[in-house]
């Protein structure tokens, strides 16, 4: 499959970072928000004045509060609240495309990991992760990055890579899903240590074994 057109669901401070760094080459990016202030600064002066405030965003960035706004797009960059990502999940048409989640966090509730809970609600859709030690505001504002990008797919992982990565925001492949979770965490809150292991335990005991194997581009 190709991947050229994107969205991203979630108008906070890393999904409009997200969206900066897909639109910077000037393709089409469309991004999903709640708020309907953020819809409208983004679309009307190409700025986030709620959450990424002083920014100057891509004039490729076209905001909508509406989910079927998002159907043609050949993948999803979920960038929702951890303990909201079910609800917008579950609201939205699962698109048929692959969900890239750039969250962090467990759903406290039932103490599952971010990929767990897309794969119930949106059960045939491929799942990958994108996760790294990052600030919103750093990365929009182009300075050098390095995130994981965990896919067991690794075809669809390569075509990805190659929408999403650029010069300064460096992707590097792995197919360990429930790992790059447990790593992405790295510069974050964490829940309770009962809680993440809950999460963790029970995301190896579903999922195959891994090569863990790690590719650069």
């Amino acid at each position: 499959m190709s991947v050229e057109r994107l969205a991203v669901i979630g108008g906070g401070a890393w999904g409009t970072a997200l969206a900066q760094v897909a639109a910077a080459d000037g393709r089409d990016v469309l991004l999903w928000a709640l708020e309907d202030d953020v819809v409208a600064a983004v679309n009307s002066i190409h700025e986030n004045p709620v959450y990424l405030k002083g920014l100057k965003l891509s004039p490729s960035i076209r905001a909508t509060a509406n989910f079927s706004d998002l159907t043609r797009a050949d993948a999803w960059l979920v960038v929702t609240p951890a303990q909201h990502m079910r609800a917008v999940l579950s609201r939205s048409p699962c698109p048929g495309k692959p969900l890239v989640l750039c969250s962090k966090g467990i759903e406290e509730g039932s103490g599952q990991m971010l990929h767990q809970v897309a794969r119930e609600v949106c059960p045939s859709l491929p799942v990958a992760v994108l996760s790294g030690p990052t600030f919103a505001h750093e990365v929009a504002a182009g300075l050098p990055t390095a995130v994981t990008l965990a896919c067991e797919d690794q075809d669809l992982a390569q075509q990805l890579r190659a929408r999403i990565a650029r010069p300064s925001f460096r992707a590097y492949l792995t197919d360990d899903v429930a790992g790059a979770e447990v790593g992405g965490r790295s510069r974050t809150s964490s829940p309770s240590p009962a809680a993440w292991s809950k999460g963790v335990a029970s995301a190896r005991m579903r999922e195959r074994p891994s090569s863990r194997a790690v590719s650069r581009k």
